[in-house]
């Protein structure tokens, strides 16, 4: 089964799937200070995530498959709408998983839902 994004997938049948694989990025320094679509202020130490086609205040495991580092995140932004990424995640977010200095990675994002989750 191909869980990877498209364009013609609806929201619904993402959050739907356990798991879906795709290209991950990070906020580029100029985004700390500015609002997100929650009015959220952007906060490159909190550990956060763009998304277009979850919901906002879903919480995800983004799992970085060249290392398998995993980190959990809540998505609190939107993308680009023409943007082909799964997740752009807070600075934070993207040294824990160990992919700052390529800039992109492949990545596994596993939906946990709305309710507030810890790391381990």
């Amino acid at each position: 089964m191909d869980n990877s994004i498209n364009s013609e997938t609806s929201p619904k049948s993402i959050t739907e799937l356990k798991a879906y694989y795709g290209t991950a990025s990070y906020y580029a320094d100029k985004f700390t200070g500015r609002k997100t679509a929650t009015g959220d202020t952007y906060d490159h130490e909190k550990l956060t995530a763009a998304c277009n086609v979850l919901a906002l205040g879903t919480w995800i495991r983004v799992t970085n498959l060249q290392n398998n580092k995993t980190v959990i995140v809540q998505v609190n932004d939107r993308l680009h709408p023409k943007n082909k990424r799964i997740v752009d995640l807070s600075r934070l977010a993207a040294q824990k998983l160990g992919y700052i200095g390529r800039g992109l990675t492949q990545v596994k994002v596993e939906v946990l839902g709305k309710k507030k989750l810890t790391q381990k």
